[in-house]
């Protein structure tokens, strides 16, 4: 593979600096507060760049749920040939190291409080975030039971057990009750137990699949 030209580099660094800025700003001004200037000054860019590459406030927004659906869904976009329980565990741990971060869990908390006055709020964040990750999350169940490796009917709720075994509680609490948030260890417990019950429940092959997942959170 071809390394990035350095104009590419120059200006993946800047669209990573713009969209780190932009999350602190949403985050501790509010949508309606934050300002393209703020975050122009916090990036260290002009505010044109930021129009150029992002456009609109409402599309630099979707574009911070996107860079986190991208995160999330790594370990689904890049699977490991016959390693489903492996790429299972990356999924919830890449998942929990997004959502329990506390820029992510302050922009939940934003999203819920403006959503009624700014409802593109929203809708960016659904389209963006949620529904391109629940298709992500379909798309790789889809892919395994096509393969043997998973076996139920609707995709959708597939997806979304998945989805709520693995961090739903924990995730709830923090997003109502901000300190302190859950350690590592709380988290994994979570996680473990999720990921268990969905081998139970979809795995075309249990005993096996949680042998391996027991083997993975052993060497972990």
């Amino acid at each position: 593979m071809n390394s990035l030209s350095p104009r590419a580099k120059n200006k993946q660094e800047k669209e990573h600096r713009i969209l780190k800025a932009a999350l602190w700003v949403f985050c501790n001004q509010g949508y309606s507060g934050a300002s393209m200037d703020a975050i122009a000054a916090r990036a260290e860019v002009s505010k044109p760049t930021i129009y150029q590459y992002f456009g609109t406030k409402e599309q630099l927004f979707g574009a911070i749920m996107l860079s986190g659906r991208d995160r999330m869904l790594d370990a689904f976009s890049h699977p490991a040939p016959g390693e489903m329980v492996r790429d299972l565990y990356s999924f919830a741990w890449d998942y929990a190291d997004t959502v329990m971060s506390p820029e992510f869990l302050s922009l939940a908390r934003l999203i819920i409080a403006e959503a009624q006055r700014f409802p593109e709020i929203g809708r960016a964040y659904q389209a963006s975030g949620p529904d391109r990750l629940l298709r992500g999350i379909m798309d790789y169940l889809i892919t395994q039971r096509a393969a043997g490796h998973l076996v139920f009917d609707d995709a959708e709720l597939a997806a979304q057990d998945l989805w709520a075994l693995i961090l739903s509680a924990p995730r709830n609490q923090a997003l109502h009750i901000p300190d302190p948030l859950p350690n590592r260890a709380d988290i994994a417990r979570y996680l473990h137990n999720g990921l268990g019950v969905f081998l139970r429940a979809y795995s075309a092959h249990p005993s096996n699949d949680l042998a391996s997942l027991a083997t993975i959170i052993a060497a972990a």
